[in-house]
């Protein structure tokens, strides 16, 4: 469509940290450098991992913990090094089909809450059924970048 796409995504590890009780920007940024201490070989086989795009952010509806997470690079997929930080873990997420939003510019909470709800909106306008308590945000851009910026919301399809 000619505002939304929707992806099929195939089975992979992520790496991910749990956020509780912060704003979803504070979230985002504590859990990025906890990630990116993994990356930089803060895990047991004090490996250093290539950063990876995009960095994704779990929001669910009423609820401030926010799950960030960095795509673990194909060639560790089989067994990504175990992280130190007991607050940092490896997870698999399911092959799943997407909605996705794209837009750009530099992306707050509040921007990425509005283009979820207007993803919402034509999704249900669209006879889409999809999980309407949560939604990703995906950044794929250093914060240095600052023309051309690419971000998504994601919805899963029901």
């Amino acid at each position: 469509a000619k505002d939304y796409e929707l992806r099929q995504y195939e089975t992979a590890k992520w790496v991910s940290t749990v956020i509780r009780g912060e704003t979803q920007k504070e979230a985002m940024r504590q859990g990025f450098w906890k990630l990116f201490h993994y990356i930089q070989g803060k895990n047991e086989k004090e490996m250093k991992i290539d950063m990876t795009v995009p960095v994704t952010c779990l929001v669910k509806s009423g609820c401030t913990d926010f799950k960030i997470s960095f795509f673990v690079p194909f060639e560790h997929q089989d067994s990504p090094p175990q992280p130190t930080d007991s607050n940092v873990f490896i997870e698999e997420r399911k092959a799943a089909a997407l909605f996705v939003r794209s837009f750009g510019g530099f992306a707050s909470p509040e921007k990425y809450a509005e283009e979820a709800d207007a993803l919402a909106r034509t999704l249900r306008n669209r006879g889409q059924p999809f999980h309407e308590d949560f939604f990703y945000t995906a950044g794929y851009d250093s914060p240095f970048k600052l023309f051309n910026r690419h971000n998504e919301v994601w919805y899963f399809k029901k």
